[in-house]
């Protein structure tokens, strides 16, 4: 058996905006729209019309204690994520000096110290950042409708725009109190810029709370044409217009509304139980109960558990001491996995403490994995014995996740265009012991399939794709997706599908799957597979899934709505037994690894 890779437009689609698992390395542009200012990050708070021109550094090096640290981090972080392109859930990550990092960067930004974040702080930032994020359509929506002069909005300094958004978000979503709110967001404004911003500031908060004390918050009314009604609900659920327009034309208004509030909500992640080490869910169960983490037992996967944790996943941190030793056992009962680049945070997130971690215990963290993507495993159905390759692969949940059902016996060929997640993947199959049975190759998927005569059992391919499946998960994704994006990405899931099926051997299985929700990329691009390769067939997915993911068509489909789990899709195409195939495992036993 054989490897397979991923290109350059793999590349692009897993290192860019057009990617389901974007690279730290390579943001997003910068957003497009009349509230994003053009001013370099360095200086995005320092001029504004009539200010009195560049803010003095801190040249003292003392701490500001009167200003919130969370929300002088929260404000810096949608500025980045507005002004620099920053992902909002890869601001949540933590690696060696990350807080020293990202304190400075709050004080050369706002031109102060803060003290440092605690455990709680770190909370308030990740839901307020997440939330104000999600949010960021109503929230400009109930701004603009409270500026005093229609140009106000529009020419509104990034820096001021990000404290009423956080102000806003705090009373209207959090419900926090309010006079608190008030105080330490002028506080922020007027520190940070001036006093004159502080009074506005003041003044609109203000206002926002005398309406909603009223219930008289200037919401459109959902009426007129199809049209109106999209723009209207775009703005009370905070969603793109076009993307609601979509989503009316195909399910209707009320679905739609399910489908919006189910991406507002703080999502769920999964922890898998790592039976091979004889772990079993209640054992995992008990131990989340010790910690006193929220959690619920998963309604269609007899291994999972689910946490609920705002916009990040868990991971915990652990040391040395004996009182948390048994840390060490909760983390590696866990297998990593996962649908989206998921954000490594504190368990401090989860109300549990922050402790210290050494260098060795490092190694053994992992993300969750994702029901829906144990639900795409299942339908590739790998047994001892196979050869699969994964070509997408990276961050490896899958690969992992397979490589455990083939007991030691097969061969799983790991294709990515990213070198550094596929040492991450390889170390991660070392941590699980299952690296005899793991090989990785970096490559781009379609020169692959084209430079190597080699078939496999069974082919996973997970394309890149819109996300929206996901959006819960990723509170900028939305923002990030246009409706123009489709064309690209559905020519690239055509020419990757059109490479995988050059490795599936006769009488060989084919996996296509996203984690999207729209008919196009899903249904659409298998149908127009089956016209370009009549040897393939679908092969129904019922009895590797429970019944109620499989379509009529024999599809496996998670409906968010009606599911309660991310959206995804996957399929089985068989290849037909008409041509001759080689053998390939002797060859990719032997076979070098690319890094």
């Amino acid at each position: 058996m054989e490897g397979a890779s991923v290109s350059p437009l793999c590349s692009h689609f897993l290192s860019s905006a057009l990617s389901k698992t974007p690279c730290p390395q390579k943001a997003h542009p910068p957003f497009s729209g009349p509230f994003h200012g053009s001013i370099p990050i360095a200086r995005i708070s320092t001029y504004f019309p009539g200010s009195p021109g560049p803010r003095k550094k801190n040249t003292d090096n003392t701490v500001n204690t009167e200003i919130s640290p969370h929300r002088a981090v929260s404000a810096v972080r949608l500025l980045r994520i507005d002004q620099g392109g920053a992902f909002a859930d890869l601001l949540n990550e933590k690696g060696r000096n990350s807080a020293k990092n990202e304190m400075g960067y709050v004080e050369r930004t706002l031109g102060f110290r803060t003290r440092d974040l605690d455990d709680r702080d770190i909370r308030l930032v990740t839901e307020i950042v997440g939330g104000t994020v999600r949010w960021r359509r109503y929230l400009d929506h109930l701004i603009m409708s409270l500026c005093k002069e229609e140009g106000m909005f529009r020419s509104m300094e990034p820096l001021l725009l990000q404290v009423l958004r956080i102000g806003f978000y705090e009373i209207i979503k959090l419900e926090m109190p309010p006079y608190a709110v008030v105080d330490e967001n002028v506080k922020l404004a007027k520190r940070a810029l001036r006093p004159g911003a502080g009074n506005l500031v003041n003044g609109i908060l203000r206002k926002l709370l005398s309406l909603k004390d009223t219930d008289s918050l200037p919401l459109p009314k959902v009426v007129g044409d199809d049209r109106s009604q999209a723009r209207a609900l775009a703005i009370i659920h905070s969603h793109p217009v076009w993307m609601v327009r979509r989503w009316i034309n195909l399910w209707g208004v009320e679905e739609s509304v399910k489908l919006m509030n189910w991406n507002n909500s703080n999502p769920y992640f999964g922890l898998r139980v790592n039976t091979a080490k004889g772990y079993t869910r209640i054992d995992l169960a008990n131990q989340l109960k010790s910690l006193k983490v929220p959690f619920e037992l998963s309604t269609y996967l007899k291994d999972f558990v689910r946490l609920q944790t705002g916009m990040q996943p868990a991971r915990v941190e652990f040391g040395t001491s004996t009182k948390w030793s048994s840390l060490r056992a909760l983390v590696r009962s866990w297998w990593p996995c996962l649908a989206t680049r998921l954000p490594e945070v504190a368990m401090g997130s989860l109300g549990l403490p922050r402790l210290q971690q050494p260098r060795l215990a490092r190694r053994s963290w992992q993300p969750c994995l994702v029901g829906c993507l144990r639900l795409v495993v299942s339908v590739v159905d790998p047994q001892p014995g196979d050869t699969i390759i994964d070509c997408c692969a990276a961050p490896g949940g899958k690969t992992l996740f397979m490589a455990s059902r083939l007991r030691g016996q097969g061969m799983i060929l790991a294709i990515d265009i990213n070198k550094g997640r596929l040492r991450i993947l390889k170390e991660t199959s070392r941590l699980h012991n299952v690296h005899d049975v793991v090989t990785t190759t970096n490559a781009d998927l379609r020169l692959y399939a084209e430079m190597h005569n080699i078939q496999f059992d069974k082919v996973l391919l997970d394309v890149p794709c819109s996300g929206l499946g996901v959006l819960s998960k990723r509170a900028d994704l939305r923002w990030n997706r246009r409706f123009e994006d489709f064309e690209q990405l559905k020519n690239l899931q055509d020419e990757l599908l059109n490479a995988a099926s050059m490795l599936v051997k006769p009488g060989g299985v084919l996996v296509y799957s996203t984690c999207s929700i729209d008919h196009h990329e899903n249904e659409g691009r298998v149908a127009a597979f089956l016209l370009r390769h009549p040897e393939f067939a679908v092969n129904s997915v019922d009895g590797y899934v429970p019944p109620e993911f499989v379509s009529e068509e024999g599809y496996y489909f998670s409906n968010p709505v009606k599911h309660c789990i991310d959206g995804s899709f996957a399929t089985r195409m068989a290849r037909s037994m008409e041509t001759n195939c080689l053998q390939v495992k002797e060859w990719l036993y032997g076979m070098p690894t690319n890094y």
